[in-house]
């Protein structure tokens, strides 16, 4: 099987439309992790991504008919981008059907490399199966984003680059995971070469469809995932990228959003580039593991995948990316209600900055506080911090990984009313697009009362939302009736503490 693919690669024509990345230092990053790591720099290729190696070695392998016939691809983006400036530049016609929720700076850019656009659905696998009857229809030849053996041997021709790159081979290359085609193409190439090489995948916690996978022996198909990085959300990892990954991977790392924050922020003060989410993964892997495993002198490679980064994004990024590098701890604290218990407890705090501080009166004998504080980058600090608020007969509750806080509370501390009866608290995410909203009001229908409502642009496919609704205790089973019916991705948050402290 790795010399099959070692062989592919080696015929692979991705030069056409493809550069040869720069495999970049990071002193900054390499610095601060005790480790040389180098950057390999798919955010440069003329789409800002890899996908056009594996999308014009797919194109460019079909026959005359095939071509004549045109065709035809699913994505939200990269891949989108891939397959219409291959197509384009062997005259090819190409259909793109993207979700209805694809923010429009991938949209035009699609249309302005000549292919031709269908809008539809909500997510992904809506859009894919939607491709799937335009494929029937029109005989057009559909070319997949990662299960595909040729947009494996494109995208493994990164593998080649880096050995030409390098003096020696590497300890490690993280690679970003989604449906697995990348890291398919590098670990096949590179194991054939050199076994002793780590490939190491890297998947967002809320998107681990590979690591399901391994676990379980097989390819699953996951419940539901996170979009936050939009680049990897794929509930199910290919077969043949499975295949050839259960023998030629090392290990899949786990990293939360605050992680690949941080990761986003550790690129751009090393290469003043922004990258995208799924574009950062290999840096929060490799971050992860070199603080779990104590590496120290080795040469690690990450692959920076894609810089296809909405602007607006950023402000989400830069609010998460500092408690992802632990820099910032999020406290609630219980205070007396009286004159100078501010000051009090910032004495408390010492000379440690405040990041923020949220409070509106509530109650006559406690106040509740929502507050940020700077840290160092001692991993003790923030567990020091606590026993020091402690210690002055503060109750404290460390928000700081609670994802309902950080997300909503935090902008909304002081929205008490205590005349409010049989509430419920839910947290949803919203297709961001036109009607979500009024789509949603209309399945509740007039029965139940609004009570809470918190919505802030992320700048993502899918908006984050939180709902207060009062809801009479009789009403529960028709209330589920709802959920199930809006089909709108849901948690309850009655139990939160942020929501007993601040809102309730």
């Amino acid at each position: 099987m790795m010399k099959d693919y070692y062989k592919k690669i080696l015929a692979a024509r991705v030069y056409d439309v493809a550069r040869k990345t720069p495999l970049n230092e990071a002193p900054m990053l390499s610095a601060q992790l005790g480790n040389h790591i180098m950057l390999k720099r798919e955010d440069l290729q003329p789409v800002f991504s890899f996908k056009l190696r594996g999308a014009y070695n797919k194109i460019i392998s079909l026959g005359d008919d095939a071509r004549a016939k045109g065709v035809i691809t699913a994505s939200a983006g990269n891949h989108a981008q891939g397959v219409a400036l291959a197509a384009s530049r062997l005259g090819i016609d190409a259909l793109i059907v993207m979700p209805e929720t694809t923010p429009s700076i991938k949209v035009e850019s699609v249309k302005k490399l000549g292919a031709r656009i269908e809008l539809h659905g909500d997510t992904y696998n809506e859009a894919y199966d939607f491709a799937q009857q335009l494929t029937a229809r029109h005989g057009m030849t559909f070319i997949h984003p990662y299960d595909d053996p040729e947009v494996i041997a494109g995208q493994g021709t990164i593998a080649m680059e880096i050995l030409e790159q390098v003096s020696t081979p590497p300890h490690a290359i993280f690679v970003p995971v989604g449906g697995g085609g990348l890291i398919a193409g590098i670990s096949a190439y590179m194991k054939h070469l050199h076994p002793d090489t780590k490939i190491i995948g890297v998947e967002p916690e809320d998107a681990a469809c590979m690591y399901a996978a391994l676990e379980a022996g097989k390819p699953v198909l996951l419940d539901q995932i996170g979009l936050f990085a939009d680049g990897v959300a794929v509930r199910k990892v290919g077969k043949e990228p499975f295949r050839v990954s259960r023998k030629c991977v090392d290990e899949v790392i786990l990293v939360d959003t605050d992680e690949i924050c941080a990761a986003i922020m550790d690129i751009f003060e090393d290469t003043r580039s922004i990258q995208e989410p799924a574009g950062a993964l290999a840096v929060a892997g490799i971050k992860k593991y070199v603080k779990r495993d104590q590496v120290q002198g080795q040469d690690i490679v990450a692959i920076n995948s894609g810089a296809n980064m909405n602007f607006d994004r950023l402000r989400h990024v830069a609010e998460r990316a500092e408690l992802g590098e632990r820099r910032e701890a999020l406290l609630a604290v219980t205070i007396p209600e009286k004159p100078g218990s501010f000051r009090q407890f910032c004495e408390t705090i010492g000379r440690r900055g405040i990041t923020e501080f949220n409070y509106r009166y509530s109650d006559q004998k406690e106040a509740h506080i929502f507050v940020g504080v700077q840290l160092g980058h001692d991993d003790q600090e923030k567990d020091q911090l606590i026993s020091q608020i402690r210690d002055k007969a503060y109750p404290v509750v460390d928000m700081t990984d609670n994802e309902m806080a950080k997300l909503h509370v935090r902008y909304m501390v002081g929205g008490r009313n205590k005349d409010v009866d049989h509430e419920i608290l839910y947290r949803f995410e919203f297709p961001e697009r036109p009607g979500a909203l009024l789509t949603f009001l209309n399945h509740m229908g007039r029965d139940w009362n609004i009570s809470l409502f918190h919505y802030r642009n992320h700048g993502a496919a899918f908006g984050r939302v939180l709902v207060g609704i009062q809801l009479p205790p009789d009403d529960k089973s028709r209330f589920q009736a709802f959920l199930d019916e809006v089909g709108y991705t849901y948690w309850n948050e009655e139990e939160n503490q942020a929501y007993e402290l601040f809102l309730s």
